[in-house]
This record gives C-alpha cells, sequence and structure tokens, in this order.
C-alpha cells in the first residue's frame, strides 16, 4: 500500500481511512488483475486525502461494485432465498415493526413509487386533502415537515389503498380482497375502543372512521337481517360473501382453542359436516384454518353456544382441553362466567 503510506505519512490520512483501505483490498477477489489493485490503492488514498472518512467509505463501496459488479460466484438461488419481508408483532402502543431483504427487483420496483408517492408534499396525512396524483403545490411542499422515511410509510399506505380500490387483485378466501374490522357499536358511536382486522391487528377507532369515510363498506348488523342471503340452506355449498363478513365479525380468526390464524387465513368449515348434511347457514358455520378445518372431519364436535363456537375433543381425546378460543376475543376474559 505504497500510496496508503505516503498519504499517511504527509498527514493526509488517518487510521480509519487505512482501515477503509486495508478491508477494500482484503475483500478484492483473487482474480482481480494486480494492476487493477494497484491503481484502485492509489485512487482511494487520493480520494481519503481530501474527504472524511464516510465519504471514502461509500466510494471504496462504490468502486468494488465497478471491480466485481456480479460479486462473488453468482448465484441467482442462493440469493432468492435470502429474500423476505416480515412484520413484527404489534406494539402496545398499535405500531408495527418492519424488516426484509429485497431483491433487485423488488428495490427496483419500488424505487420509482417510493420516488413519487415519497416526495415532499406527496400523499400527506396532514394536509386536509393529501395530493395522491399529479404534482403537489408549493405551499404542500413547504409545509410537509415529515421526514423522508416517514414519507415513505405514508407512500405505502398510498399505493396499498390504490391497488385495494383497483378491484384487480381478486379474491382470497371467497371474499374480495379488502381490508375487513369488526367493531361494536357502542365502540363507534363513542369513538373510543379498537376495531379487529381479518388479520388480527388491532385498530384504534379514530383511525377506523377515518378510513372508512372514503370507504366502500360492508355492514354487518346483528340484531336486524339485511337482504343479502344469510340461510342458505342446502342450496349451496360454498358460504357467501355476506356470511364470510359476518363471520369475520363474530369469530375473527380460527375458532379451534389456541389457534392463532387470523380471519384472512381461514376457511369457512360447516359444524355438522357438508357431508353429514350440514346446512350453509350462519349460524352453522364458523371459521377454521386448513389444519384445523380436517381435523374437525375426524370426531370432533363443532356447535355455536349462546353466540360462541365451541371445539369438542372426542372422547378418546377428552382431557379437559379448553372448549372456546380466547385468542381473538380477549375481551371475553372479562366476563364473568355464566354471565
Amino acid at each position: 500500500m505504497p500510496a496508503t503510506a505516503a498519504a499517511q505519512a504527509r498527514g493526509a490520512l488517518g487510521p480509519e481511512h487505512v482501515t477503509i483501505i486495508r478491508s477494500f483490498l482484503d475483500t478484492l477477489p483473487g482474480r482481480v488483475d494486480p494492476d487493477v489493485r494497484e491503481l484502485s490503492e492509489g485512487t482511494l488514498a487520493s480520494v481519503g486525502s481530501s474527504t472524511g472518512p464516510d465519504e471514502l467509505r461509500k466510494t471504496a463501496q462504490k468502486l468494488a461494485t465497478a471491480i466485481d459488479q456480479d460479486g462473488p460466484k453468482p448465484d441467482d438461488k442462493e440469493r432468492a432465498r435470502k429474500r423476505y419481508l416480515r412484520l413484527g408483532k404489534q406494539q402496545a402502543d398499535g405500531m408495527t415493526p418492519v424488516n426484509g431483504l429485497l431483491d433487485p427487483e423488488a428495490r427496483a420496483t419500488i424505487e420509482p413509487i417510493l420516488s413519487k408517492f415519497g416526495a415532499p408534499g406527496m400523499c400527506n396525512p396532514a394536509d386536509h386533502e393529501p395530493r395522491t396524483s399529479g404534482t403537489p403545490s408549493q405551499e404542500q411542499i413547504d409545509t410537509d415537515d415529515r421526514t423522508a422515511v416517514q414519507r415513505n410509510h405514508d407512500a405505502l399506505i398510498a399505493l396499498g389503498r390504490t391497488a385495494l380500490s383497483s378491484g384487480e387483485l381478486g379474491q382470497h378466501n371467497g371474499l374480495p380482497v379488502t381490508i375487513i374490522v369488526s367493531t361494536t357499536l357502542q365502540d363507534l358511536e363513542t369513538g373510543a375502543g379498537s376495531g379487529v382486522t381479518g388479520g388480527g391487528s388491532l385498530l384504534p377507532m379514530a383511525d377506523l372512521i377515518r378510513m372508512a369515510s372514503h370507504a366502500h363498506h360492508y355492514l354487518a348488523v346483528f340484531d336486524k337481517h339485511t337482504n343479502e342471503a344469510l340461510y342458505l340452506g342446502r342450496t349451496k355449498r360454498l358460504a357467501s360473501v355476506g356470511q364470510r363478513i359476518v363471520l369475520h365479525a363474530r369469530d375473527r380468526g380460527c375458532t379451534k382453542p389456541g389457534c392463532s390464524v387470523p380471519g384472512y387465513g381461514t376457511q369457512v368449515h360447516h359444524m355438522t359436516g357438508w357431508a353429514k348434511n350440514g346446512l350453509t347457514d350462519v349460524d352453522a358455520v364458523t371459521l377454521a384454518c386448513g389444519g384445523d378445518n380436517r381435523l374437525a372431519e375426524n370426531g370432533w364436535t363443532v356447535r355455536l353456544h349462546d353466540g360462541v363456537v365451541q371445539w369438542i375433543p372426542p372422547p378418546e381425546l377428552d382431557v379437559g382441553q379448553a372448549r372456546v378460543n380466547y385468542l381473538h376475543h380477549p375481551e371475553r376474559l372479562l366476563v364473568e362466567p355464566g354471565t
């Protein structure tokens, strides 16, 4: 590293500069020509003599990519295996951590979207009428006090809302791909509490009311029947959209005790079994995940009792298991037994 040594002797490079250059040379593949190594070392020593460590580090990364664009032994299958996007557990304040690793295609796809919808003045929830198309006004840009990462967050909401309202996402488990939230009339009237989404997350009432102001609604009212058929008898095996909406509100997720699969991941199960002349009525079906749906066909008894779904194991397996799943209805834990 003659160029680096000379620059350090002049006092132009500090210890951190030297570490960055040494690390750069150490990580270059052995197949790189010695002349390229020597040229690169001299270039980084020159750049580092007039810049700080952070800029030198970025320059070294760019140079390494230029020299070895494919990286070590390109392996598309291994790279694809590492991709992921994970939603963490919802925190007490309602916020959810997100982490992941995007492949090049995913990044290239999302970059222009964030550039558009994450620009200053775009998709700003603080605006009375947020700009979601065209170009924001200078006033919207000047009054936008969000950070870049906050704008990216709001851009994701705008992107999701556009996709959901496009009508091009088809159906999932018999329902249009849409946001499903169940709540009580009391919480809705007081503007307090939280609704429960089909994914099992909590949505504060203020957010629910704001979202509902620009949404197309399905409304399930339990003290009176709507005109949509909720009692189909044996005329149809698959539950209707109206029935599925009611089941999301009533069950919220798989009703097998101990199962945490939320509503979006469930199927409609005939409590007495379709093969045993089960009816496709809203009080004769329930939500169950794929595995528990099949389990219920093997000796388990599933029934609706006082509006709550109960699972009773076959006699040879009945060793005092829970009959009711409280994971989707924690509020039931606050009710006195027998009330």
